[in-house]
């Protein structure tokens, strides 16, 4: 599926810049502390704008595609997409030897207990990143179920690691197990996941051959050797 935007890459680098100064945005408005009269001036102009960017709309969400470049992106994900003011947006890297890896800064709106980040946030990361995972193995799937384990608070406004990798499978099922954990290692979010590849992605067997599931989409980055 195609989007045709009215000036192409353009638009988009315009859009990622509006979406950056909208999660800015986010931010000011949960640790705002002006008086009531302020609020209500910026809420006139919010209203003013929002009522400019109705002007013309698509019906959905910028897709899957691939960029100009030949890799893959989808920036109107709400995990990764660089043009969905709720994604962080989530940089993932694959490493050579497989799996996959980000560096997370997590921001005031995503709080849930005090100074901490709400449970369904790690989860929602951790569900993207273990896909990815199972993406960069060639066993494209989509969650089945996701069991995650807290062992400590998340913090935002600070750098944390998110990792994920396979573990084993077994016809379309794949199992994934990830983590975010502080820079020196210690756990604070566990998480397994199985991912199930739909049967319409599985691509036909050549006479002799076993069915395969489809590839999953390229990297975007690769990181280096641990």
């Amino acid at each position: 599926m195609t989007i045709e935007l009215a000036n192409g890459e353009a638009q988009l680098a315009a859009l990622a810049v509006l979406s950056q100064q909208t999660r800015e945005l986010m931010d000011a408005v949960v640790l705002t502390d002006v008086d009531e009269t302020e609020i209500a001036a910026v809420t006139a102009e919010l209203v003013a704008i929002t009522e400019r960017l109705r002007a013309v709309r698509r019906d959905t969400p910028l897709p899957h595609e691939f960029a100009p470049d030949g890799t893959f992106r989808h920036l109107g994900n709400a995990v990764t997409g660089a043009c969905n003011p709720h994604a962080l947006p989530l940089e993932v890297e694959r490493s050579l030897e497989g799996g996959s890896r980000a560096d997370v800064n997590f921001r005031p709106a995503h709080e849930g207990p005090p100074s901490g980040v709400h449970g369904g946030v790690s989860a929602m990361i951790l569900d993207h990143l273990l896909g990815d995972a199972v993406a960069a193995s060639g066993r494209g799937g989509v969650t089945g179920t996701l069991t995650i384990r807290y062992k400590r608070r998340v913090p935002y406004g600070e750098r944390v690691v998110a990792t994920a990798a396979v573990t084993r499978s077994e016809g379309r099922k794949t199992w994934a197990d990830g983590s975010i954990a502080l820079p020196d290692g210690t756990p604070l979010v566990e998480a397994t996941g199985l991912f199930v590849t739909p049967q319409m992605w599985i691509r036909p067997a050549e006479p002799g051959e076993e069915p395969a599931p489809v590839t999953g989409p390229p990297p975007t980055r690769t990181a280096p050797p641990a």
